[in-house]
């Protein structure tokens, strides 16, 4: 029984060799066969850790299977967005909440109340001055009462020195709007001159003597009526310091990337790319210029609330200063990552692709790095000063895997021979446009880890 036994090993072992011998010889014919199906399996596991990873993040964005495309389809992605996340759209369901709120008080106020002759004049100044942040709301609203009252004063001047006639109408036109071009009136300039208009049209109607003032000065407390009631909506309606936080901007950016990101990987990874959908990833790609500069306006207007602000002698906030510093970098960072993310999409844009293998295996590859962007996005998304170490740390992990994938990108376009520098293809537009993608989001990760480190 024992011969039989080694008998039966040894056969089994030979059979072992030859099978690895004939295994041996199939690899070093077919190496470059096999090294590219070992790429796909590694990038097949990516791919499948990251969907089990991504079922617990589609609150935040991410997606499984391309959006689906139709105007009743991006309606309810739209609203989607507005409801999950501080984006573009929730900002325009604000500012339209807001502004209807404020033209609605000042239009009760100018109408009902006053009964003034004019009552349009309220709700048009409070939906004017509606700005994003209360700081910007102030600021416009003594420019746009000087730019008024300085129309009122020319036309009232002018009115009753030469009359209302054709020529004083001319004469108080190049006064207003050579006023106008003053610098510190800044956008507001243009007022002047509208509100001479309606003044001199205000003039003309109304009845002789005192009744002419009277109309006018009732101009300028319409304005003052709507500025007030727009400075205040905008101040209770949503607490100004949300806006002052120097953390608000990179949500705002960060999660705006993280669900533009998300919505185009996975038409990517499979091939759907329509020319209607990707005109929508550009559409909202460029959407997002109003984005940053509310984030630079809530950087800013968080620096200056320290001057006079007694809360930054106390606590955590006393050591804010300097953390705007870090968070300054990261948002132009995250500044300069929209920006290549706009050119990307106008990149595919252009793309008139061919259905090839290395077509779909490029897309494939460039929609694993971007899924990796989006898990960037989502943390910096929900950056928080209380948990910046915890959150540090897993951006530093997350940005290794995201370094993977994007030289993963290049090899693959190395390896297939992709005509990179044939500027009638994107690759290599695309290639590029990966790797400064990379440097931007690897150099966030890093700011916000030495901010970790400094204290």
């Amino acid at each position: 029984m024992a011969g039989q036994a080694r008998k039966q090993e040894t056969e089994t072992h030979k059979r072992n060799r030859r099978t690895e011998r004939r295994g041996t010889e199939r690899r070093g014919a077919s190496a470059d066969g096999e090294a590219a199906r070992a790429e796909e399996a590694s990038t097949e596991g990516t791919r499948t850790r990251t969907r089990t990873r991504t079922r617990t993040e589609t609150k935040s964005g991410n997606r499984e299977e391309p959006a689906a495309q139709g105007r009743t389809a991006r309606a309810r992605q739209w609203w989607s967005r507005a409801w999950g996340s501080a984006g573009h759209e929730r900002h325009t369901l604000l500012l339209i909440g807001k502004s209807t709120l404020a033209a609605t008080i000042a239009w009760f106020f100018s109408y009902n109340l006053l009964e003034a002759e004019s009552p349009a004049f309220a709700p048009f100044s409070a939906v004017l001055i509606m700005q994003v942040t209360v700081y910007q709301s102030l600021l416009q609203s003594l420019r746009y009462v000087g730019a008024v009252a300085t129309g009122v004063a020319v036309q009232a001047a002018l009115g009753y020195l030469a009359g209302p006639d054709l020529l004083t109408f001319a004469l108080v036109a190049v006064v207003a709007l050579t006023i106008g071009r003053w610098p510190a009136l800044g956008s507001q300039g243009s007022q002047v001159a509208t509100a001479a208009f309606f003044a001199f049209s205000t003039y003309v109607t109304a009845p002789a003597g005192l009744g002419k003032i009277t109309h006018l000065a009732q101009i300028i407390l319409l304005v003052l009526i709507g500025c007030g009631v727009g400075v205040i909506v905008n101040v209770t309606l949503v607490p100004p310091l949300r806006y002052r936080s120097a953390e608000h901007g990179i949500h705002t950016l960060a999660r705006a990337l993280c669900d533009l990101v998300s919505d185009m990987y996975p038409a990517m990874r499979q091939g759907e790319l329509e020319k209607e959908r990707i005109s929508h990833w550009r559409g909202r790609a460029e959407q997002t210029g109003g984005l940053i500069t509310q984030a630079e306006n809530g950087l800013r207007t968080a620096r200056e609330s320290l001057y006079f602000n007694p809360r930054s002698r106390l606590g955590r906030h006393r050591d804010r200063r300097t953390g705007f510093e870090g968070y300054g970098a990261v948002l132009e960072a995250l500044k300069r990552t929209m920006y290549q993310l706009a050119s990307l999409t106008r990149s595919l844009d252009q793309w008139r692709q061919d259905g090839s293998e290395n077509d779909r295996r490029f897309l494939r590859g460039y929609a694993d790095f971007l899924e990796s962007v989006s898990r960037i996005a989502r943390i910096l998304g929900e950056v928080n000063e209380d948990t910046l170490a915890d959150q540090a740390g897993d951006l530093r992990q997350l940005a290794d895997e995201a370094q993977r994938c994007c030289r993963r990108v290049t090899d693959r376009a190395d390896r297939d021979g992709l005509p990179l520098t044939d500027p009638a293809y994107p690759y290599g537009v695309l290639v590029v446009e990966a790797t400064r993608l990379m440097d931007e989001l690897q150099y966030t990760c890093d700011v916000l880890q030495s901010q970790v480190d400094e204290r």
